[in-house]
């Protein structure tokens, strides 16, 4: 008799063995929430069912940007939401970070062991049993909701792999006296051009390199001390993921896997979801603005390599006097751009332009509110970006073999920006006090310099690695993440 054979039965009666079912949990923010669907749309391609729990408030965002019926899923892949225990804010911009790690933390995992007892009432859920979680790596209240269930949790840390070393090293800064710092002076007076010389791999970083919440005077932060939690939780995870290819941070990736639990590098994950077939899983996106059409069509009109692209991502916001430098800096180097500005870039402000910088470079220039970046960076006519080099935005430009202009924002963007311009040789750092002369002089040197050339070349080796490690079953990425289903994910108890 055939396993699943009832004594008696016809031979076809087999029963059907339930799909895995994996619960993702992205941390409320579009950079996180972006990877953690691609990642659940690989996991759905694998045999999972899917689901992706959102919060509330960026439910009905995504609801607003990409229509009432965008997060209806399917029968296999479906969109849950709990509470973020946040008060109400404005829709259309992105909500207060330190509030947000706090309140995840002190809110979630009640809701979450809900939803988990919901689904798992098979009879009424009408889907399978839970058997793992996907978690952001900051997002750790799940592990104790893991724990009660007795199944794998894997923290799918959004990071860079020197970034989330630089997290790593916030516990040391603080044993060695580097946090808090003493008084304002230091942010000023050369205390953060410091040599940091203990940490494994990272040779030469200084204390500006590293994740930047570490800039207080204050030893009671609640993102550092959030940081500090959520990297010693992790050792209590089932896998860490990362979103990298073991080429490009080779020797981090060796220290941190000293470190922690097994480590599976799987990314970049666009690459690994080229590879899967066109179906109604892979449209479902998670963009919280509405893009714009238009950019696509504008680009398609366009020389090879002629255009800059300029996006500084979801989260990083300038002065008024900031925006006016950019502005004019773009306009005097006579070059084609497509600018994206977001509803909230401008601080406490509306983001507007001076009249006369939009009539004088209508011609050569579109400005959008948001737009499909992927599709943006692997553009023939795109030949350099302005990036804040968030980890999203720096994979993707490798990705299209782009070089970049780096204006790091915040957290683990300045790591990502010192390995851009020292070690992967891809990018130019702009000062934080941007001026119009100094954003032409390095405009103009990314799209016709002899660094700008250098740099295309070494992006564009980047860009091949990139696709070695996941377009076939040998490469490293696309191994990595069928390692880690069937060791971790599909293991029948948590690690």
């Amino acid at each position: 008799m055939r396993e699943g054979e009832e004594e008696g039965e016809s031979s076809m009666a087999i029963v059907e063995k339930p799909r895995p079912h994996a619960v993702c949990v992205p941390f409320p923010a579009q950079g996180h929430i972006n990877p953690m669907l691609k990642l659940a749309k690989l996991l759905h391609h694998k045999g999972f069912h899917i689901t992706f729990v959102n919060t509330e408030f960026n439910h009905q965002r995504l609801l607003k940007s990409r229509g009432p019926n965008s997060l209806r899923g399917l029968p296999s892949f479906q969109f849950e939401t709990i509470p973020d225990g946040l008060p109400p804010s404005d829709i259309d911009a992105t909500q207060d970070v330190p509030s947000l790690c706090a309140s995840t933390h002190n809110n979630c995992l009640a809701p979450f062991r809900d939803l988990l007892a919901k689904l798992n009432n098979t009879s009424s859920s009408k889907v399978p049993p839970v058997t793992c979680i996907v978690s952001d790596g900051i997002m750790s209240f799940t592990l104790k909701a893991a724990e009660e269930l007795g199944i794998p949790e894997v923290f799918f840390w959004t990071t860079s792999a020197c970034g989330f070393m630089g997290y790593v090293q916030y516990r040391h800064l603080i044993d060695r006296g580097f946090f808090p710092l003493k008084d304002e002076s230091c942010l000023t007076n050369g205390h953060l051009d410091t040599v940091v010389d203990w940490i494994p791999a990272m040779k030469g970083v200084r204390l500006r390199d590293l994740p930047s919440f570490i800039r207080t005077t204050n030893p009671d932060d609640i993102v550092v001390n959030f940081a500090m939690g959520e990297v010693e939780r992790t050792n209590d995870a089932s896998a860490i993921l990362l979103n990298t290819f073991d080429e490009l941070e080779h020797e981090v990736l060796q220290a941190l896997s000293t470190m922690f639990p097994p480590i599976y590098t799987i990314g970049p994950l666009q690459l690994l979801l080229n590879q899967m077939p066109d179906n109604d899983i892979k449209s479902i996106e998670s963009n919280l603005w509405k893009e714009e059409p238009g950019c696509l069509e504008w680009l398609d009109a366009k020389e090879p390599e002629s255009v800059v692209y300029v996006n500084f991502g979801s989260v990083t916001v300038m002065t008024p006097q900031q925006l006016i430098e950019f502005a004019w800096g773009l306009a005097n180097t006579n070059l084609k751009f497509l600018w994206i500005i977001r509803p909230d870039l401008v601080a406490g402000d509306a983001a507007i332009l001076p009249a006369d910088f939009v009539a004088q470079t209508k011609e050569r220039s579109l400005l959008a509110s948001w737009c499909p970046q992927e599709r943006v960076l692997t553009h023939p006519a795109i030949g350099g970006f302005l990036t804040h080099c968030g980890w999203n935005s720096t994979i993707e430009s490798l990705c299209g073999g782009v070089p970049m202009i780096c204006w790091p924002f915040f957290a683990e963007q300045l790591t990502n920006c010192r390995y851009c311009c020292t070690e992967w040789g891809v990018g130019m750092e702009i000062g934080n006090d941007v001026t119009r002369d100094e954003v032409e002089s390095l405009v103009r040197g990314l799209m016709e310099g002899e660094k700008g050339k250098e740099m295309k070349k070494k992006a564009m080796e980047w860009k091949r690695m990139a696709e070695a490690a996941t377009t076939t079953p040998a490469g490293s990425s696309y191994s990595n993440l069928d390692k880690m289903i069937n060791q971790v994910l599909l293991s029948k108890s948590p690690c």
